[in-house]
């Protein structure tokens, strides 16, 4: 708050005590630069403040106008006798107002920025006029942004980058979430119009007609219980894996560490369908299954009832969820036995000697000391393959696209036993058109991976741990 509170007092220290060419300069930007002689800085900021008021009265202000109501006129056809052809009336387009009356207030926080800063410039530069400095040509400013300033080179387009990729889609399906855009208000052709927080509250109901909140504790169970099993068991096992491997005894290391390696090299969308085709109620896995007798043994332990002609691999609850987790462990384990392998090879040797003579074992090596240096040094990896499991959209969708559930409340909500919350989104989207509700479960899977990033972070790599491994 210091520094904002600066910020404006340097503005208003610049106006109050600004001459008349930095007073000039709040109604034409370059006229400050204009009174030192610096022509083409005066020009270019002149011409950058006509192009953006161009652009907020010419483009975004008649979007930003109707962006309390979204729009009030319906897209109509109207058939024209004496023409012959139908004609379409002057309507509203809620996406497009939304869009544009976004991008038209961040073009406008911006140029206020651009503004405050511009009459702060120009009075530096009158400071440096009465102290005897000399002024910076317009050659020297283009030579510093090759030289001192070139971090703002180098930044400028990645940061226009975040702001068009990322920021405004974030806004935009923020501002979604408090509207009623689903199937029924699609433009054009239909308006939509803002809801509040009417959304977010039908995320937490439950009642005859409304099953958003029974179907997310269940999908969001599962999320959590997903990412923290996917993460563990290609983490552990990954670490399993390069300790077998680059154990003394192990003969043939080279040829162990490639036929695992091999299975990252081929494309994980190819063997996730062929794996869900091999699982399948009428997939290979199933007919040998039953060939063997092993469909008739878990008949007769009670995992399957005695109707049951398949084993339910992918298509019942229970048996998917275990399924899932099991083909990730196949998929997820040899890129983190590369990662631990890596590891392992840089242990401080004088640790593990030490631990030797003071009448360690293996085991006792592996839990005290080789399991903290691999959590300390994976720490921040380990944060984000939770993150990357939360939003893990190819094992869940390619391995269950087929899957159909029997609970009707579920059903109703559009959403499975097996869905997480970034696939029940994508479903709502892509399947049901429920653009309002599918902003909701965003926001809330961006809260679920900040708060657990933070929690993570700060228990897992936090204090002073960099000196114990050196």
């Amino acid at each position: 708050m210091k520094k904002i509170g600066n910020y404006f007092k340097d503005f208003g220290q610049a106006i109050a005590h600004g001459d008349i060419w930095v007073k000039l300069s709040l109604i034409i930007m370059g006229a400050g630069y204009f009174g030192r002689k610096q022509i083409m800085r005066g020009i270019l900021m002149t011409l950058l403040q006509v192009g953006v008021l161009a652009s907020i009265f010419g483009v975004f202000a008649p979007y930003m106008s109707k962006l309390n109501t979204l729009g009030t006129v319906q897209r109509e056809e109207i058939f024209d006798i004496v023409t012959m052809k139908k004609t379409v009336n002057n309507y509203d387009n809620s996406l497009l107002i939304l869009l544009y009356g976004i991008i038209g207030i961040l073009v406008i926080i911006a140029f206020i920025a651009l503004y405050i800063g511009n009459i702060k410039a120009t009075y530096r530069l009158q400071k440096m006029q009465e102290n005897g400095e000399k002024l910076n040509t317009f050659v020297d400013d283009i030579v510093s942004f090759k030289n001192e300033r070139f971090h703002i080179t180098l930044l400028t387009l990645p940061s226009l980058g975040v702001i068009l990729i990322n920021i405004i889609p974030i806004l935009f399906m923020v501002c979604i979430a408090f509207t009623n855009y689903d199937e029924n208000h699609q433009p054009p052709t239909y308006l939509f119009t803002w809801v509040g927080i009417k959304n977010f509250v039908n995320l937490f109901t439950t009642s005859q007609t409304i099953t958003f909140g029974y179907a997310f504790v269940r999908v969001l169970i599962w999320t959590l219980i997903w990412a923290v099993l996917a993460t563990a068991t290609t983490f552990l096992g990954g670490i399993l894996l390069a300790q077998f491997i680059n154990h003394e005894d192990t003969k043939f290391k080279g040829m162990w560490r490639t036929l695992f390696v091999i299975t990252i090299g081929i494309p994980q969308f190819v063997t996730l369908l062929l794996i869900s085709k091999m699982f399948g109620d009428n997939g290979i896995v199933n007919t040998f299954c039953s060939n063997v007798g092993i469909l008739d043994f878990f008949k007769n332990i009670g995992l399957l009832n005695a109707a049951d002609s398949f084993i339910p691999f992918l298509s019942r609850p229970g048996w998917a969820h275990v399924t899932i987790i099991l083909v990730n462990i196949w998929v997820g384990i040899p890129y983190q036995m590369l990662v631990a392998t890596g590891i392992l090879m840089n242990i401080p040797s004088d640790q593990i000697e030490s631990a030797k003579i003071d009448g360690a074992n293996k085991f006792q090596i592996f839990w005290k000391i080789t399991m903290p240096y691999v959590l300390f040094i994976t720490g921040p990896s380990l944060i984000q393959s939770v993150i990357a499991n939360i939003n893990n959209f190819n094992v869940i969708y390619l391995l269950t696209y087929n899957y159909k559930t029997t609970n009707m409340a579920m059903a109703n909500s559009h959403a499975n036993e097996v869905d997480l919350l970034i696939t029940w989104l994508f479903r709502l989207t892509n399947e049901y058109s429920n653009f309002k509700m599918a902003s909701v479960i965003g926001i809330v899977t961006f809260v679920v991976c900040a708060a657990l990033s933070l929690l993570t972070f700060s228990r897992m790599i936090g204090g002073d741990k960099e000196g114990v491994y050196r």
